[in-house]
């Protein structure tokens, strides 16, 4: 069988060889590239970009399972995917320390000013300006006695929530439609409507994935709603936060702070507003990353592909509603399932 790769330094071609599987590797900068590498490809191990859409699952007939490093997988056309009988696969759980601690990073560098106070001090006003040491002095605050509100209760936001306990919260509220409130009870954490997490939270962090649902979840409205001492952290996804709407309500004081690993436009463009603004950080998208990161998730997003082909259960699965579309193909026209291992089994459904 053959597997295609966007090509990385980090991939692991040694797997797929002791496997048995042909490899080929290419880079893709549009949806085109990405057809002509995956077009006769059984399996193949993609990025962020270009889109895996349905224009490009549907020119790929032979191809039955796409691979994506981490955990998000908005950028696979999940409805396509599971009408053609392709399996989605990520690698949950790979980088959830990372990102939860970038998320504690971000809330503690706004609420004692870090980013600031290193800069000023390298620009000489400590020595300079007893006054801005005194306005520092003033502004920087403490997480304890407070209430943080985590959007998102998954591995992440759970994650999350462990961490931010050990700084003396008064509360953590939390808003996740399809988490049930026994779960949230082992962390100590309430389940509350969005409205009341948005109203009654000092602190709010994000740690949902992205989908039609969550697109623009904060927006304009919903900004209004917020204190306006209340500090926004967002490393989840970028669209999650209408942009344009954030830096308006940063400008005009409706909340005191953002931070942001994660932008509607990646990368970042140069001219964005969120970039001017004295109450808003932004880094590179880099908040799942660590050397750590980057040794485990490429085996795991490489095993995805071999268990699947060789009739085993993937580490993870974005669309397990596929695994019936794949039986009704076994049924009748197995296409391009035909000869490949039953792995169904080991699925619940």
């Amino acid at each position: 069988m053959k597997v295609a790769l966007q090509s990385t330094p980090f991939n692991r071609v040694d797997l797929f060889a002791a496997a048995g599987f042909e490899v080929v590797e290419g880079k893709c900068k549009s949806e085109d590239d990405l057809i002509e590498l995956l077009k006769d490809a059984d399996a193949a191990q993609v990025g962020v970009m270009p889109l895996t859409s349905r224009k490009v699952l549907q020119a790929c007939p032979k191809l039955k399972v796409v691979s994506r490093m981490g955990v998000g997988v908005d950028s696979i056309d999940l409805d396509a995917a599971t009408e053609l009988g392709v399996l989605a696969c990520n690698v949950p759980g790979v980088n959830t320390a990372e990102v939860a601690d970038h998320a504690v990073a971000m809330m503690l560098g706004l609420t004692r000013r870090l980013y600031d106070s290193v800069r000023s001090t390298k620009e000489g006003a400590w020595r300079s300006n007893g006054k801005l040491t005194v306005e520092y002095m003033k502004t920087v605050r403490r997480i304890a006695g407070h209430t943080v509100g985590i959007i998102g209760f998954g591995d992440i936001g759970r994650a999350f929530a462990t961490r931010i306990r050990s700084f003396g919260p008064t509360r953590i509220i939390a808003h996740d439609p399809y988490v049930p409130q026994t779960t949230a009870d082992l962390y100590g954490v309430e389940l509350v409507s969005l409205e009341t997490l948005l109203g009654e939270s000092d602190y709010v962090s994000i740690h949902t994935a992205l989908t039609d649902e969550t697109r623009h979840l904060i927006n304009e409205d919903t900004l209004k709603l917020m204190k306006p001492t209340a500090i926004l952290v967002n490393t989840a996804r970028g669209p999650v936060i209408d942009g344009n709407a954030l830096a308006s309500a940063l400008q005009a004081g409706t909340i005191e702070a953002a931070g942001l690993d994660v932008t509607e436009i990646e990368p970042v463009e140069s001219h964005d507003p969120l970039l001017a603004l004295p109450n808003a950080i932004v880094t590179p998208h880099l908040a799942g990353f660590s050397p750590t990161f980057l040794e485990e998730c490429p085996i795991r997003q490489a095993e995805n592909i071999i268990r699947v082909l060789t009739g085993k259960a993937p580490w993870g699965l974005a669309n397990p509603e596929v695994i019936k579309t794949i039986a009704v193909l076994r049924s009748t026209n197995p296409g391009r399932w035909e000869g490949v291992p039953d792995f169904s089994t080991s699925l619940a459904v």
